[in-house]
């Protein structure tokens, strides 16, 4: 990493103003892993300000973990954008450092396709399969590999903390689950599911929070809006009907909106993003999913 690249990373981790729209994104897919400038000019290409294979991390882990990180499927900003949770369909999730490129977290996990954060340092990870049943995962971020409870879920794409309601979603096949954090008997954290939904979107695929009140969920058929106090889906009207979209994420205060959908079997070579139009493409990468980074709030 050379010193340009670490001075915007230090720019953008610790001093984004407040109020400012949200400017960078992060992508995974295959082996690789990328952060992008999302406001370059129109005629400008895409601006990889930092560009990682995974493989790199190799020498941090135990031996064999090689065969765990092929494909990428999710790469999430967490910590105030200084770390990156990262999730493999080929077995794996990491937590890694942005700066220091260092491997904080590590677990196998089978088939996982969207890992978040709780709080106490828990990561939670959505499994799509699982040698004893799909399911969903929790593990302390101290404690690479330790699983501290397991439940059931079939087919998990997606996974997202809410703060203000202290519950996790998980998004699955046909439903979306709300789980709170608990003790087991054993004193280790827990998961305990207080209710689940039929989502309109068969084979649900993503899943994000746009505001304090509404989740939106991607399908095969489409996305959809879900309303966390009146409990109900609405169509979301952008992506409504287009099929397949992998990851989708939406800024309501700038109307930024940025996905990706599957093109060739389950993957991309392109980022698509509306206010402005614009499409950008990923030479060489598989691309799956696309996180823009979190605003500071501190």
């Amino acid at each position: 990493m050379n010193k340009t690249t670490v001075f915007l990373l230090f720019c953008f981790c610790f001093c984004l103003p407040q109020g400012k729209a949200q400017q960078l994104a992060a992508f995974c897919g295959d082996d690789r892993i990328g952060i992008i400038d999302l406001d370059r000019p129109d005629d400008q290409p895409v601006d990889l300000i930092w560009n990682w294979n995974i493989k790199e991390v190799l020498p941090q882990l135990p031996e064999g973990y090689d065969k765990y990180l092929y494909p990428l499927d999710e790469c999430k900003f967490v910590d105030n954008n200084r770390k990156l949770l990262i999730t493999s369909s080929g077995n794996a999730a990491l937590l890694l450092d942005i700066a220091t490129k260092q491997c904080l977290f590590y677990a196998k996990t089978p088939m996982a396709h969207s890992a978040e954060m709780l709080p106490g340092n828990l990561i939670a990870v959505a499994l799509s399969t699982h040698p004893e049943g799909n399911s969903i995962e929790l593990f302390d971020a101290s404690q690479p590999e330790k699983v501290l409870f397991r439940d059931s879920l079939y087919s998990g794409h997606g996974v997202v903390w809410d703060a203000v309601r202290n519950q996790l979603y998980a998004l699955g096949y046909s439903e979306l689950r709300a789980y709170t954090l608990t003790k087991q008997p054993d004193g280790n954290p827990g998961l305990t599911q207080q209710h689940a939904w039929i989502i309109p979107v068969t084979s649900g695929h993503d899943l994000v929070q746009i505001n304090p009140d509404e989740l939106l969920i991607s399908g095969h058929e489409g996305v959809c809006r879900f309303n966390l106090n009146s409990r109900t889906f609405c169509p979301f009207e952008p992506l409504a009907t287009t099929e397949n979209v992998k990851s989708v994420n939406y800024n309501e205060s700038t109307g930024r909106l940025l996905y990706t959908k599957a093109e060739k079997s389950w993957w991309t070579h392109h980022i698509y993003q509306e206010n402005p139009d614009k499409c950008f493409t990923i030479d060489s990468v598989r691309v799956y999913k696309v996180r823009p980074a979190v605003l500071q709030t501190n």
